[in-house]
């Protein structure tokens, strides 16, 4: 299959999943010799002319519909689309099915969306165009991948060895994860706003390292504690830009210099005030979010720091800007001491869950001055640290990353591995859940840590999980002021954005089913099925299995209604909340769609989890 053709069937899976623009509630299914389809009527297609991209359909009348092909999917949609991706377009007829010779076969992503613009309404036109140019980005991105992944691959596969360790190892991993497609979004690889070379010298799939540049600010307008900043944090001097006295360095990514730097000082009033250091200093390495960057400076020699720094691209969505928010990193240290109190209160955590420290941050009111200074826990060196992101990348020897930790860690037992993830998982997330707290803890932003016993003495289990980007979560505060009482909740739930906070346990669950279930247990398992790594039946079985563990032992350690909760709305539902990412990310204003929060934004779509349950 083509990148092309890769893509095409995964943004229609998308179209319909999401049910945008009701081409699937509306479209009438038919029945034909080779299958299922379902039929699209265009009402405006005359629309598609005179749209750049889209040349070749002059002449077609009104009334026409297209014809798509579908199978049953199961995980996040009912359907999908059956491959490969095409379109049959049936003229006007007169309610009557064409003989199959009048029927044009179209292909290709221009075609095919070009076509389906017909299905869209006129006011929603304009967003749907820009889509489509996420599309071209992406499948530029993705034949660029295909063209420099083998020298990458053998290139980290001849720096880091056969064992990628420590938090130089997880870079290693964050580059392979690059690579792959998000679980849910199509075009996740396409970065508006950069060229090419930008990208070569700045992305994680290319794995570079890069200096960064510096802006000099008056210490008073930079909100943030210096005394919390690494030791080599450096100082105006340090780059050659006048004096120290009074004055914070705020490092600054080289993609934001020029225009959108410039446009961020006259915004916070600071053009008069600031200086751009002329000297770069400290070399970074991107990770797999890109806009943050790992210190990779021998003179630092502090590889335990990341540095998330504003980028002026957006991914997921249009809406979905690469920036820093202040108000986010407020939101980020209160979520992680949220849940550091809950591990103190849960200490068999204490040995299995890790959070990455991130109370220490710089801003200076503008969503592209700021930073947040990430922290990993000590004691990692030994440790390989795999983004959940990048667990069945291919690895340098042709196998998945997967199979050589079961081969290290599980004895060659991937399924082993599975259920021990599953497990940990699901009991630490439903145990939050129990307080009220769901996170944003997706496959980006979840690691696994393995550790060989016989290393650590056996004083350290082989498997943790590694959690960072605390910010967005969900948290019922009445929930969690009944478990831990009015006064000590109050104290931690002092968040800027207010949508984190609830009344009720709807939006909790939804973001536990949506981020842990489907996007962190479900969507890997999926996977490996379509790889025929083993039945889809036997490792939902599993994954059901393990969840309804944690639930009944929630039931007996923390009585009340969170168990019983997560029985009716996961475990029994009919229904699952599936995220509508890119029609609340691209295709419709918020006015559009009535997203609250792009990011949580819902569909609904069929509950897997009951297949093998006896309904």
């Amino acid at each position: 299959m083509t990148e092309e053709e890769e893509l095409l069937g995964r943004v229609l899976d998308t179209l319909l999943r999401e049910d945008a623009y009701k081409l699937r509630s509306h479209a009438v299914p038919v029945r034909r010799a080779d299958g299922d389809w379902l039929r699209i009527a265009l009402d405006g297609v005359e629309g598609v002319e005179g749209v750049e991209g889209f040349e070749g359909f002059e002449g077609f009348e009104g009334g026409e519909s297209v014809l798509l092909p579908v199978e049953p999917e199961g995980f996040q949609c009912d359907i999908r689309t059956r491959r490969p991706a095409r379109l049959l377009r049936v003229p006007a007829h007169g309610g009557r099915e064409p003989a199959a010779t009048v029927l044009t076969v179209l292909t290709g992503l221009d075609a095919v969306l070009g076509r389906l613009r017909g299905a869209v309404p006129d006011e929603d036109r304009e967003l749907y165009d820009v889509f489509v140019d996420e599309c071209r980005q992406a499948l530029h991105a993705m034949r660029l991948h295909s063209r420099v992944r083998p020298r990458v691959v053998s290139e980290l596969g001849a720096r880091y060895g056969k064992w990628w360790r420590g938090m130089a190892g997880t870079l290693a991993y964050d580059t392979l994860a690059a690579f792959r497609d998000h679980p849910v979004y199509p075009t996740s690889r396409g970065r508006s706003v950069f060229s090419e070379e930008q990208l070569r010298a700045h992305a994680p799939e290319f794995h570079p390292t890069f200096p960064l540049r510096w802006l000099v600010l008056p210490r008073e307008a930079v909100c943030g504690d210096p005394a919390r900043l690494p030791g080599w944090w450096p100082v105006p001097g340090d780059l050659g830009s006048g004096p120290s006295e009074g004055h914070l360095a705020l490092p600054v990514h080289p993609l934001t210099l020029g225009p959108p730097l410039e446009n961020a000082l006259r915004a916070a009033g600071l053009q008069d005030a600031a200086r751009l250091a002329e000297r770069p200093l400290l070399d970074v390495r991107p990770t797999l979010s890109m806009r943050t960057v790992a210190v990779a400076d021998d003179l630092a020699d502090d590889p335990l720091v990341h540095l998330k720094l504003p980028l002026t691209t957006s991914t997921l969505g249009l809406r979905n800007r690469r920036s820093v928010k202040p108000g986010t990193l407020i939101d980020g240290e209160v979520a992680q001491r949220l849940v550091e109190a809950v591990i103190e209160r849960e200490p068999r955590f204490g040995a299995t869950v890790l959070l990455a420290d991130e109370t220490t941050h710089l801003h200076a009111g503008h969503e592209l001055l700021a930073t947040l200074v990430r922290r990993y826990p000590p004691g990692l060196e030994n440790a390989t640290i795999v983004p959940l992101a990048g667990l069945l990348a291919p690895a340098p020897d042709g196998g998945l990353v997967i199979d050589g930790l079961a081969e290290r860690h599980y004895g060659g037992d991937v399924l082993a591995l599975l259920d021990d993830y599953l497990t940990l998982l699901f009991d630490f997330h439903t145990t939050l859940f129990a307080y009220g707290i769901a996170l944003e803890s997706h496959q980006q932003n979840t690691s696994l840590v393995f550790e060989d016993g016989s290393e650590s003495g056996g004083a350290v289990p082989r498997l943790r999980l590694l959690i960072k980007d605390h910010d967005g979560p969900r948290v019922h505060a009445v929930r969690l002021a009944a478990v831990i009482g009015g006064g000590p909740a109050a104290d931690l739930c002092g968040f800027d954005d207010r949508r984190i906070l609830t009344s009720g346990d709807g939006s909790v669950a939804d973001v536990f089913t949506t981020i842990t279930v489907h996007l962190c247990a479900a969507a890997p398992l999926f996977e490996l099925a379509r790889l025929g790594r083993a039945p889809l039946d036997t490792l939902l079985r599993r994954l059901r299995d393990r969840l309804t563990d944690a639930v009944d032992r929630l039931a007996v350690t923390r009585p009340g209604a969170a168990a019983a909760l997560l029985r009716r709305r996961v475990l029994g539902a009919d229904r699952l909340p599936v995220k509508a990412m890119v029609t609340a990310g691209t295709l419709f204003t918020k006015e559009r769609s009535g997203a609250a929060d792009i990011n949580k934004h819902y569909v609904t779509g069929p509950n897997y989890l009951l297949r093998g349950s006896g309904r």
